[in-house]
């Protein structure tokens, strides 16, 4: 059994049956397939290529729009295969309606996921923390993406000197303890770099040579029970690649919260978690059974 945690619909061409296809290759049972909700001021212009409704759909800067990967993306490729589709929303929580939104997704739709989180805000706003207390309530993990305002500058004034996410480490720090009953799950560059007790993510969104013990992510899995490692996209792979022995060790501190995803469509990932030497106990806690754990229960839909 093997389960995706981290994808998106309709993105890079992939339709619902190549995707299914690509799933099929690489002996993937399941996978949560994740939104991307954000204005279109929010997000680099170049990747609105990758994303088919991004361009269809595309509004003027100061009108909401459902983002890059709305919704209606997801929703769709669920109903053509609801057994291999876990479905995700997440609505920015700065717009009033945002709960409502999520709670009628929930019940009409059997969502059990909220992400991706991925805006420029800091993730810890008094609007955001309301909504991670409902996701509480509901039991869907939170996924977020994290990146370093010092470690994206593009070069250029317009239409952004540099593209962060999220805010930094301290900000996660701060849900999670401001937050005990919501799971959380750390993702992308701004949270990867952290694996070494360093500050090269500071400077570079994808740092490399040796991990140096005692890093962030070790200290904060050590210290909170409700932080989890979404283990996908390049910053991930690069991360535990960095220094397997570490890795090894630091997953087997914590077998409990580590999650296969990919976030793209390539195989890379299993065979960095094949490589390690993990017990098959372990790899099984990866591959499926974390993420089978700390999904929302699946409700009924009443629409689907």
């Amino acid at each position: 059994m093997i389960i995706d945690a981290h994808n998106h619909p309709d993105w890079y061409g992939y339709t619902a049956e190549r995707f299914i296809a690509n799933m099929d290759k690489y002996n993937i049972d399941k996978t949560w397939l994740l939104t991307w909700e954000a204005p279109c001021e929010e997000y680099v212009p170049e990747s609105i290529g990758v994303f088919p409704l991004a361009i269809s759909r595309f509004e003027p800067i100061g009108v909401a729009n459902s983002g890059p990967v709305p919704f209606v993306s997801a929703l769709e490729m669920k109903r053509k295969y609801p057994d291999r589709f876990i479905l995700g929303y997440a609505p920015d929580p700065r717009r009033p309606d945002a709960v409502q939104r999520l709670r009628g997704a929930v019940m009409m739709y059997g969502v059990q996921v909220y992400g991706e989180l991925k805006l420029r805000m800091m993730y810890d706003n008094p609007d955001a923390l309301d909504m991670y207390r409902v996701c509480g309530e509901l039991g869907l993990p939170v996924t977020l993406h994290f990146d370093y305002d010092s470690a994206t500058r593009t070069g250029r004034e317009f239409p952004r000197r540099s593209w962060w996410y999220g805010g930094g480490i301290d900000t996660l720090e701060r849900m999670l303890k401001a937050c005990p009953e919501t799971n959380f799950l750390g993702h992308a560059p701004g949270f990867w770099c952290h694996i070494s007790n360093d500050d090269k993510g500071l400077t570079t969104s994808y740092p490399t040579g040796d991990v140096i013990p005692g890093g962030e992510i070790e200290r904060l899995l050590d210290k909170y029970p409700n932080l989890y490692c979404d283990c996908s996209a390049g910053s991930c792979n690069i991360a535990l690649t960095r220094d397997p022995e570490y890795t090894k060790k630091l997953v087997m501190a914590h077998p409990d919260r580590f999650l296969y995803a990919r976030d793209y469509f390539y195989n890379e990932h299993q065979n960095m978690w094949n490589s390690l030497g993990l017990p098959q106990d372990v790899l099984d806690m990866v591959y499926y059974k974390n993420a089978e754990r700390i999904v929302a229960p699946v409700k009924e839909p009443s629409v689907l």
